[in-house]
């Protein structure tokens, strides 16, 4: 198993491609949280780059080689909205904007303050 270093992570979310998402980051709980427009995204840990998704957009990610269910523990519970991105989409710019604006698309609006 590949042990990644979080903040190597957000430098491959950080390309021009990426720009228009208006990507943000934050540490959180020894990771790094990716935000997109406010809303989170993405988690950055030593698992790995995990996009959060959903519904069919989750199932066709889960479906490319190498991609799984984020596990922060191999023991816990798959996660049920998080997706490691394959390794080989890190060099893949144009495929990983992809994914990126998938994952975007599919967050829910946010609520708003009382």
């Amino acid at each position: 198993m590949t042990i990644y270093d979080p903040a190597n992570l957000q430098t491959i979310l950080m390309i021009p491609e990426l720009a228009e998402f208006d990507l943000s980051f934050k540490p959180m709980f020894g990771g790094i949280m990716g935000y997109a427009g406010g809303k989170v995204f993405a988690s950055l840990s030593d698992i790995g780059l995990a996009l959060k998704m959903s519904g069919k957009d989750r199932e066709a990610l889960l479906a490319l080689p190498c991609a799984c269910a984020l596990r922060y523990e191999p023991e816990s519970a798959p996660s049920k909205t998080y997706v490691v991105v394959p390794e080989s989409l890190h060099t893949r710019p144009d495929e990983l904007k992809i994914w990126v604006a998938r994952s975007v698309i599919g967050l829910p609006a946010r609520k708003p303050r009382r």
